[in-house]
Order: structure tokens, then sequence, then C-alpha cells
């Protein structure tokens, strides 16, 4: 029994060690925006122009502070914002004006009311669709689609043109640093980007010869001419993981001439340490209801992908701290040092995570209780399929 199990710990500690090898470099968190593209002035004129579109829905406690950052971006190219109010039951149309008046931005602002939504939509897809048509009537070079609370760097918008012009993108997407102040943030948010790293690694997206696609919601900017080309937002309409959805179909969509035929269209992803989310996830319900929306989506709703998810997170992130503790308890030092040397290679492949997003590095060594938490988050997204309950946002429910 005990060579079953150091057998088992072995093959974990195996994996961690094939993970930092060879899975794309995921656990280095990078790159990062503002190492990647400097904030230095433009000499190329004239400079794209650029349509912001934010979708809205209760969002007036955020905007005075989002829409504000958005507004005062330094890029010197000709850029506006839309914003379009999702039905919001909160005064957002109101607040949104009245905070484009006090910047003294409102000849550059304009807000949408969202048409009712239709069957086979999404409700944030549909107000973005909304959003993204009245900038294509604009005709911009590029259109940014970004969340109405996420705060953006005075130099965000410059970095990301200055990226996707130098390498000839169609999209560049950056995962903004997520609150992360309370305890339960602290604990479950620097692995939730740790995770989606490892889904997404960021050098295999940025990658044209690599199919992996991913892109993060909070801030994409996107060639017009290339989201024309896959037919606008209706074509990912019932998307509830939207931003991956829309990467894989700008990085796979066919090449109008055949140039590259060997390669994917070029899109970026990485972090960024300026441009942050204000959403605040200070409990663990609502850390556990953002994951749960979409985790049995990422699985395809297949119950042969949940059972072998719960296996496979059992197996790399809990079967070494156990065998190292059974170890310890029995003395036999196979067991010690096989869950050893996979808990150890866990907490090389999470320092780097947890070192960005500045928390004590003691909660390196919590990834296999977290890792507990997502798998039973993971297993509950299921169960509010199964229900009737899933993909549930701001009091809308969304079935496939």
């Amino acid at each position: 029994m005990v060579t079953i199990f150091f057998a088992i710990a072995l093959l974990s500690a195996l994996i961690w060690l094939f993970l930092l090898s060879f899975w794309g470099g995921f656990w280095r968190s990078q790159p990062i925006l503002e190492t990647q593209s400097p904030a230095v002035g433009d000499t190329k004129l004239p400079l794209p122009s650029v349509c912001v579109v934010i979708p809205a829905r209760n969002e007036a406690d955020m905007l005075p502070s989002t829409l504000r950052s958005l507004l005062g971006q330094d890029y010197v190219g000709d850029f506006n914002v839309i914003l379009v109010d999702d039905h919001s039951t909160d005064g957002t149309a109101t607040v949104a004006k009245e905070t484009a008046i006090a910047v003294n931005q409102a000849q550059r602002f304009t807000i949408l009311l969202a048409e009712p939504l239709p069957a086979g939509w999404s409700g944030k897809l549909w107000a973005m669709d909304q959003g993204v048509k009245a900038a294509q009537a604009q005709q911009p070079d590029y259109i940014l689609l970004t969340d109405a609370d996420i705060w953006h760097d005075p130099a965000n918008l410059r970095r990301l043109m200055h990226l996707a012009t130098q390498q000839q993108l169609d999209l560049a997407s950056v995962m903004v640093r997520l609150r992360c102040e309370s305890f339960w943030e602290k604990l479950l948010i620097p692995a939730f980007v740790f995770f989606f790293q490892k889904l997404y690694p960021f050098p295999w997206v940025n990658n044209p010869k690599n199919s992996t696609s991913g892109a993060a919601g909070g801030c994409i900017l996107l060639r017009t001419e290339a989201l024309l080309e896959i037919g606008g937002l209706a074509s990912i309409r019932e998307a509830l993981i939207d931003d991956c959805s829309l990467a894989k179909q700008i990085k796979h969509r066919p090449w109008q001439q055949p140039v590259k035929p060997t390669q994917y269209h070029p899109i970026w992803l990485g972090l960024s340490d300026r441009t942050i989310s204000l959403r605040p996830y200070d409990t663990l319900d609502t850390i556990w209801n953002m994951v749960a929306r979409t985790a049995y989506t990422q699985l395809y709703y297949s119950p042969l992908l949940l059972v072998g998810t719960l296996l496979g997170m059992s197996l790399v992130y809990l079967v070494s701290p156990l065998t190292l503790l059974a170890g310890i308890i029995t003395s036999d030092v196979r067991l010690t040092l096989s869950g050893l040397t996979g808990f150890l290679l866990m907490a090389i492949a999470y320092f780097p995570t947890v070192r960005f997003y500045h928390c004590n590095w003691l909660y390196t060594f919590c990834l296999p209780v977290i890792a507990l938490f997502y798998t039973a988050m993971t297993f509950d997204s299921a169960l509010r399929h199964w229900q009737g309950r899933g993909g549930a946002w701001k009091g809308r429910v969304y079935t496939p």
C-alpha cells in the first residue's frame, strides 16, 4: 500500500516538473504590459483612431473613478468613449454623464441605452454589440472593449496601441490587476490568475504558430477590420466566457490572402501592473459565485470532463501535501521525500504570482487548500447547471 502511495506522489511531482519545464512558462507571471510597451512618446502620425466601448449594468458606484480614468487617457490620437447602459436601475447613465461633464470630456462621450435582450444572446455581449455597432459607424481603426469596474492607468491606451501597432496585432488584451485587499482576496484571487495562466499560457497565446488563444475581458483592444472579418460579436453571441471565445475567433479566422498559411493571426495577452479592477471580492461568497458562474462552461458541460477535472485537481494539488503529512506521521522516508518534492515544486510555480500580487510569501504554501476551494467551486458550478441556475449574473440566468 505504501508503494502505491509513493508511486502516486512521485507521479504528482513529475507532473509539476513537467509543468515548470514545458508548459509555456505560465508560472513566470509574464509578460507585463508596462515592461513590454514603455510609455514612450509617439512619433508616428497620424495615430490610429480608437473607440472605447463599455457595457455597464448597475455600475453607478464605479463610474466616477473608472470612467474618469478612461476619459483622462494621455493618448494623443483620436479616441472617444461609448457607454452602453444595460437596463441599470441605479442611475448608471446619469452618473456617467455627470462624470464626463465634470472632467470636461462630454464631447468625446456617448451614452446608449441597451435594447431589450433578445433570445440567443448573453446580456453583456448584447450590450457590447450595440456599442460596437455604434463605434463601427465612426470607422475607428481600433475598438477597446473594457469593463465598467476597470481603472485605467493614464498611459494604458497608449501602451496598448504602441504594442498593437509595433507587433501588427489583431488583438491585445491585458489581465488587469484584480483587487487583493481582504483575507479572501489574498487567499483566492492570485490563484485565480495562476489557474487562468495555466489554462492559457501567455507565451503560447502570443505565439502565432501556436493554436492556443485567450484574452481577459476587462481590457481588449481589437483591430476593427479583424472584428468585421469574424462577423462581429454575433459570432460569439451565446458565449459566457466571451473573452476567450473572441480571442479564438480572431486568432483562428481564415486568412483573407494566403500570406502566412502556416501561422495563426497575431494576438497578445499579458498582465498589467498598473491598470486595476476595483470590483471587490472581499467575501468567500462573492469569489465563489464568480468562479461557479462559468467553471462548468469551461468544461463544455461535460460530466466526463468534470470527473477528470476533479481527479486531476486532486492528483496535482492534494496528493503531494497529503503524502508529505503521511510520511511524517509514519516516519516513511520515501513518502516524505516524494511528497516534499511535489509540494516544493508546486510552491516554486506559485511564488511568482504571489509576489506579483504583493502578498505574504506564506500564501505560496496555501495552494493545496486553495485548489480544494476551486475544486468545490467547479463541482458547484456543475450542480447549478443541472439545477437550471448556471451562468447567473446580475439578475440574469443563462443556459446553453
